[in-house]
């Protein structure tokens, strides 16, 4: 079972031997990065390309590890013995799967996505580490154990927004997706815009990272935004050779798509403003 990257989606070599090396060691991989560079698409591209069914947790402020597990609705089986329903004498209709449960209970290998572990609280990854480490867990409830007979593979992704335990670390397979270069970013463009200009996409890109190393930028755009910005310069034909003038003299061409904040705004402002004085 090798992943090989897909038509849809451009992998380099080293992020392919982290999902392989992931794959034959039957632990998670965690997959850090800037926010839009294809780590939580990773997971589902590599859930096609091996034929398998993906299963997403996508994790919030408010997510607890618990639920990832089962939940017990409580109130409804309290609700339902008011109300005189046979339901109530088997508390296993009130257990609601979690998807590590159902990661674990497919009978075959499935594509289990953890992602954005990092927005929860610090402990959240400590108390997944029995559970992703064994594949099994107890239902309290119902008195059971949930044991995974084929083991998932997981890939857990983060924007690095806290720091995660170091037991949590040792389980786990990491891979840092670096911002893609210039010849990279152009394939990615021609994947999802197949026949694109190579004069448009070759002027904007250079823009593009023009704008991304601007010292005192707040937000650097990402790779989505690219191909967002990319798309409106497409749609709205923009000349390409329109795309080769000195940023210091205006804010680039539907900036909208690129800068995110009024902070960075005001910066291309003031660097506009400042280059025409003095001229």
């Amino acid at each position: 079972m090798q992943f090989q990257g897909t038509a849809d989606y451009i992998a380099d070599k080293d992020l392919m031997v982290a999902v392989n090396a992931a794959i034959r060691l039957e632990r998670p991989l965690l997959v850090k990065g800037e926010p839009g560079t294809g780590k939580t698409e990773l997971a589902r591209q590599v859930a096609a390309a091996l034929g398998l069914d993906l299963i997403e947790w996508n994790i919030k402020s408010t997510t607890k590890a618990q639920q990832g597990l089962y939940e017990y609705d409580a109130v409804s089986r309290l609700r339902d013995s008011q109300l005189g329903d046979e339901r109530v004498h088997d508390v296993a209709n009130y257990i609601r799967r979690g998807k590590l449960w159902q990661a674990f209970a497919a009978g075959r290998k499935v594509v289990l996505l953890i992602d954005e572990i990092d927005k929860a609280d610090i402990e959240f990854p400590n108390d997944l580490l029995q559970e992703l480490d064994r594949m099994e867990f107890h239902v309290y409830e119902t008195g059971e154990t949930v044991k995974a007979r084929v083991r998932p593979i997981v890939i857990i992704t983060s924007n690095n927004e806290k720091e995660l335990p170091d037991a949590f670390l040792r389980r786990c397979f990491f891979h840092y997706i670096r911002f893609p270069d210039v010849e990279t970013l152009a394939r990615i463009v021609e994947v999802h815009y197949p026949g694109i200009k190579q004069t448009l996409v070759r002027n904007a890109l250079m823009q593009f990272y023009e704008i991304r190393e601007m010292p005192g930028l707040k937000k650097k755009p990402s790779t989505s935004e690219a191909l967002d910005w990319i798309r409106l310069l497409v749609a709205d034909d923009v000349d390409p050779a329109d795309l080769r003038g000195d940023m210091k003299n205006a804010l680039p061409k539907l900036h909208g798509a690129l800068l995110k904040n009024e902070q960075d705004v005001h910066l291309f402002e003031r660097i506009a403003f400042m280059a025409r004085r003095e001229r």
